[in-house]
Parts: structure tokens; C-alpha cells; sequence
């Protein structure tokens, strides 16, 4: 018995000290999965809390005016599926703005401090409206020596325009086109007015436009061409056809004054209200140019003055005549066409994180070789990067953009980059109403200078 409780006292002494060296091998695991929050972390635990958590984004938020696909979730979306094959760490939000009321909606979003991130438009709203106001970042980053010999190489007008005159850059450019007329091809050979045309040049004279006009009329067509102004929608076109008539100027090449109440300003002005009272053209204070352009698609009205290449594609299943692209009349060598440059602002909302992963993704869509030809074909016009070359060549709009090609050596100034551009659109579309209403052109066109002129 004695023996069997000295080998039962052996056994359980063994099996304790078992236990106790288990214990103390097993005991620094779980330490270090634990590890003690005072103890200092090693270099590899500090890049590993650094990065943000699994699923943890960059939220931002694009608001975009409808230029061209870009107001079609589904061409954005796919843009943005692209975008996030390289940065799945961002994540964009769209909203989509018209040209009726998305302005009073980004003052509204400004006045309550709660402006998107990206906003997608042209320099008179980016640059000489909330650049100047200083609302926007400067982008003078994006605007490396490549992309500023690339672009200007295209057009020093684009790279002037995106540029205010403290020197920063509130656009980074994407696209850009000219503004043109368009008259019913089919109707101007019934009455046989396409002779009044240089078809070769797309470009006609002042008289040979009245010509035309008269011709028209002879021919029993009512609605010729209208002159809407019953707000700021599409302004580029009357601007453009009043100001081409006898070569008036719509600003100083400084671009410090309006300059609309000049002699050749008020003497076409003049020429409008001329024809007016003749029956060869109307106005209409109650529409805008969508309106306009949708009377135009319809077979109502002979022509358009607010007609681009993306408005043809657009409305390319409603027309059932021919939309033939023209350039504005003029008595000078040669016209000067209203030039239009889409691109990206960046509204400086206080948050690092989310401007530069704006950056990332205006520079992705506007820059990157791949995404950038396909993002500008969205908008239906031209790319501002001159390496881009041809976007649409083999595609089914090749020879349709080839036409506008046409136009892109009569752009004129981009005098939209003015102080007072805001003021003069809505000072411009009153004046019209007040001179087709019976008010002296010269006294009216004083009254929209002195009234879009800001101090």
C-alpha cells in the first residue's frame, strides 16, 4: 500500500508540472494577439493601422449640366465602374442638373454650404462666377506641362479661359466646340434659297442671309427663324447671330468691358428689329432655345440659331428633313463662331481627402489615354487634348463630326470669361425683349452694358 501511494503521489506531481509547462508555452499567443495598448508599436503595426478599415471610401460627389451623354446615368455610371477598377477606394455620387434651374440650384448648394465636390461646366460659371468668388480649388496641379502644351496645343484660348486673372486654374478642360446655325435643307432648296449659301464653306453674308429670308417668305414659309428671349437658355445664339451681322464685338480683348452698344453692336441689333417688322423673322419672349430647337426638330421653324453637334444627335430621331450646319451671317472675311469648353471644377468644401480624390477622378476621366477619347465622345464634341487626335474616327459618327470639324477655325473669342458674365445673360435676354417691344436699340443697349458691367 505504501508502495502504491508513493507511485500515485509521483504520477500526480508529473502531471502538474505538465500542466504548468503547457500553460506558460501557450500563454505568449495569446498575448500577442492581445497586445498591450501602452506598449510601443513596431513600424509594420503602424502602416497597418494607417490604412483606412475593409469597405471604409471617399465619398464624393459629382454634379454634372447635361453636355451631351453626360446627363445619362447610364454613360456616367459606366464611367464611374471604369474609374473604380483603379480607386475601388472612392466612391462617386452623381446629380444630374438642367440649364433651367441648376444654377439657382448650386447658389442654393453654396449658400447652405453644401456644394458637391466636382461640378462639370464651362469657364463662365467655373472660372469667371464661383472661381472669381473663390469657391473653387485651384487645379494648377492637374495643369502639368504636358497637359498644358497638349491642350494649347489645340487652342490657347481653352488654357486662357480656364485661367482667372489671380492665376489659378478653377478648369481643368475635357471638351469643346463651336456654336452654329441650321436651316432645313429641304425647305431652303424648295425655295430655292440654297444659293445664297457657300455650300463649300458652310459660311453666307448678311445680305445673301436677307436674301434668303426674302426667298423664304416668297415661298409661303411663316416661321423662318425666331429669336427667342424669354430667358438665358441657349443666349449663344442670338449673341452670335447680332453680333456677326456687321462684325460688333462682344467684349474688349482684355476682357474687362461689354462692348455690344458699339456702332457695328446697335446697327445689328437694329438689323434684327428691321427684319422683325418685316415679317422675315420673329421673336418670342415666352421660350428659350430647347424650346426653340424642338420647333426646329418638329418642321415649324426653317432654322436654328442654337445648333451644335451634340444638339444634331440628339434630336437626330425626331427630324424627318435634313439639319444642314451653317456658320452666322456676316458682312466681314469671315465669321467669328461662339466657342464652347466643357471641363471640371473642384467646390472647396474644407476636406483634403475628398479634393484629391476629385482630382483622381477628373484627372482619370479627362486625361487618362483610354477613358479620355471615350469620355469626350460622350459629349458629342471635340477634345481639347490635341494628342487625343480624331475620337470618332471609325466610328458611325465620323463623317457627321467631320462637318463641324469644319467650323472649329472660325471660333472667335471666349469672352464669356468677362466679369459680369452672370448679370449681362440676364441684362442681354431683357434687352432683346425691350428693342422687339419698340425701345430705341442704342438706349436699350446702353442700358444692358451699364447694367451687365460689375465694378
Amino acid at each position: 500500500m505504501k508502495k502504491f501511494l508513493a507511485l500515485l503521489l509521483a504520477s500526480l506531481m508529473l502531471f502538474a508540472l505538465v500542466a504548468c509547462d503547457n500553460q506558460k508555452t501557450t500563454a505568449p499567443q495569446d498575448d500577442a494577439n492581445t497586445a498591450d495598448a501602452d506598449a510601443p508599436a513596431d513600424a509594420a503595426d503602424s502602416e497597418q493601422a494607417a490604412e483606412p478599415a475593409e469597405g471604409e471610401a471617399t465619398e464624393i460627389t459629382l454634379w454634372t449640366y447635361p453636355i451631351g451623354a453626360w446627363k445619362d446615368s447610364a454613360t456616367v455610371d459606366g464611367f464611374i465602374a471604369k474609374f473604380n477598377e483603379l480607386h475601388p477606394e472612392i466612391k462617386v455620387k452623381v446629380e444630374y442638373l438642367d440649364y433651367q434651374s441648376g444654377d439657382d440650384q448650386v447658389t442654393a448648394a453654396i449658400e447652405a454650404g453644401t456644394t458637391p465636390d466636382i461640378i462639370m461646366e464651362g469657364p463662365e460659371r467655373l472660372v469667371s462666377n464661383w472661381g472669381a468668388k473663390g469657391k473653387l480649388v485651384d487645379l494648377k496641379d492637374l495643369w502639368t506641362e504636358e497637359a498644358l502644351a497638349d491642350i494649347s496645343a489645340t487652342s490657347q484660348a481653352v488654357v486662357d479661359a480656364c485661367k482667372w486673372s489671380d492665376g489659378a486654374y478653377y478648369e481643368y478642360p475635357l471638351c469643346m466646340t463651336t456654336h452654329v446655325m441650321a436651316i432645313n435643307k429641304e425647305l431652303f432648296e424648295a425655295a430655292d434659297a440654297m444659293q445664297y449659301i457657300d455650300e463649300e464653306s458652310r459660311t453666307w453674308t448678311t445680305e445673301n442671309f436677307e436674301k434668303a429670308l426674302k426667298a423664304l417668305d416668297e415661298h409661303g414659309v411663316e416661321n423662318k427663324l425666331i429669336v427667342y428671349c424669354g430667358g438665358q437658355g441657349g443666349d449663344q445664339g442670338h449673341r452670335a447671330l447680332a453680333a456677326n451681322l456687321y462684325g460688333a464685338k462682344f467684349a474688349n480683348p482684355e476682357h474687362t468691358a461689354w462692348t455690344m452698344n458699339s456702332p457695328e453692336g446697335v446697327k445689328g441689333l437694329q438689323q434684327l428689329v428691321d427684319w422683325d417688322k418685316a415679317g422675315l423673322i420673329g421673336h418670342d419672349a415666352g421660350i428659350v432655345a430647347s424650346d426653340e430647337l424642338q420647333l426646329f426638330a418638329n418642321g415649324t421653324v426653317a432654322m436654328s440659331i442654337c445648333w451644335n453637334a451634340s444638339n444634331e444627335a440628339n434630336y437626330a430621331s425626331q427630324v424627318t428633313f435634313t439639319p444642314y450646319p451653317v456658320a452666322f451671317p456676316t458682312d466681314q472675311e469671315k465669321p467669328e463662331l461662339a466657342g464652347g469648353i466643357w471641363g471640371f471644377g473642384v467646390f472647396n468644401n474644407g476636406d483634403e481627402a475628398k479634393i484629391a480624390a476629385a482630382k483622381k477622378f477628373i484627372s482619370f476621366v479627362a486625361d487618362d489615354p483610354a477613358q479620355g477619347p471615350e469620355s469626350v465622345r460622350a459629349t458629342g464634341f471635340f477634345p481639347v487634348r490635341n494628342s487625343f487626335g480624331n475620337v470618332y474616327a471609325g466610328t458611325e459618327d465620323e463623317e457627321r463630326m467631320s462637318v463641324y470639324s469644319t467650323f472649329m477655325p472660325y471660333i472667335g473669342d471666349y469672352y464669356n470669361v468677362t466679369p459680369g458674365w452672370a448679370e449681362q445673360r440676364t441684362a442681354w435676354w431683357n434687352m432683346l425683349q425691350k428693342i422687339f417691344s419698340g425701345e430705341d436699340v442704342q438706349s436699350a443697349a446702353d442700358t444692358y452694358v451699364q447694367e451687365a458691367t460689375v465694378e
